[in-house]
């Protein structure tokens, strides 16, 4: 067998507003460096990437006309693989990967969407498209849906779905045989709050939502048997601005959330069950207008796409506090997210 290849990680970038598309970079084992291996412009503006198997990274290309790509990371340069597939939904600014299928968060048209994989792990025209309702009381943001982040629970049972306009998660289940999706629950969170994206506790009985209207997060108990999600309480983040992302540490002492225009990153300790946060700091984010953030596979090292300031960068992050202590920086325009493949 081929010897195994180190980590790398991948960058997405809006192409309408200078960047490069989908950046591959090698990471330095020793010091978490990212050095720029190639990129490609193939689609437009694919904002966020997703790893596949087969050695595959799949992004939304996010349009009117939303579609999903997938890529050949095997080499220094990401090569399109296969043609584009329509999502039949517009403006799709997430995706994931799970049972046979590339599911999509379509923003604008507030609705989600399923893909199947050929063969050979290409897109294919989308099988079903869940259509989200309701409405929010931030008229200008919550006048209809959007759904914005998809995430297959660790079980790989449900899918759950955050939607910004309807201030509520969704849990769906995914039928991989015919690749249709059912709405089983739905959890309602504070009016007005805009859910954006969240993420799981390793035990997988807790998950953190991070909201764009309110800098806050809310703990939540997941219920895997029952596929119900159930708020349990809210933590400030204090920093004014826009909240992005979270991440969560291997080991479940930590998390840290990114928040834009207060440009800063939150660090969170988490009880030892993970039924609980409690805010102990806040660190710059080293750019400005921080859209998104990832772990390295190792859990050591925190990666931040600064979209405005166009940069990667990273931080070391300390295994007693969790505190993030600025390590470099990779310029890369109109930066949107990081994934490691």
């Amino acid at each position: 067998m081929p010897a195994r290849r180190a980590p790398r990680a991948f960058v997405g970038s809006f192409t309408s507003a200078g960047g490069r598309g989908v950046v591959a970079a090698d990471v330095d084992p020793d010091s978490g460096a990212l050095r720029q291996s190639g990129a490609t412009d193939a689609v437009a503006d694919p904002s966020f990437l997703a790893a596949g198997p087969g050695g595959l990274l799949y992004a939304v290309s996010e349009g009117d006309d939303g579609a999903v790509a997938a890529f050949d990371v095997s080499g220094g340069v990401p090569r399109l693989f296969g043609a584009p597939a329509r999502v039949r939904g517009a403006g799709p600014t997430h995706l994931c990967v799970a049972g046979g299928h590339v599911v999509t968060a379509n923003y604008t048209s507030g609705s989600v969407s399923v893909l199947p994989l050929a063969a050979d792990g290409s897109p294919c025209l989308a099988s079903d498209v869940l259509r989200h309702e309701g409405a929010g009381p931030v008229v200008e943001r919550q006048a209809g849906p959007h759904a914005h982040q998809v995430v297959p629970d660790p079980g790989g049972r449900w899918i759950l779905s955050v939607d910004l306009g309807t201030d509520s998660v969704r849990v769906c289940a995914l039928d991989p045989a015919t690749g249709a999706l059912r709405l089983h629950h739905e959890c309602g969170l504070r009016p007005g709050s805009g859910p954006r994206h969240l993420a799981f506790h390793p035990s997988g009985a807790y998950v953190y939502v991070v909201y764009e209207l309110d800098p806050v997060v809310t703990v939540c108990r997941w219920d895997a048997d029952q596929g119900v999600l159930e708020p349990l309480g809210e933590t400030a983040l204090t920093a004014p601005g826009y909240p992005s992302g979270i991440v969560v540490a291997p080991d479940g002492r930590f998390a840290w959330a990114a928040v834009r225009g207060g440009d800063v990153l939150a660090v969170l300790a988490l009880s030892g069950e993970g039924d609980a946060a409690e805010l102990v700091a806040t660190v710059p984010c080293g750019g400005h207008w921080p859209r998104d953030l990832a772990l390295d596979p190792a859990g050591r090292r925190l990666y931040v796409a600064n979209e405005r300031s166009g940069d990667v960068t990273w931080f070391d992050l300390d295994p007693a506090t969790g505190l993030p202590a600025r390590a470099g920086s990779l310029p890369v325009p109109a930066a949107t997210c990081v994934v490691f493949a």
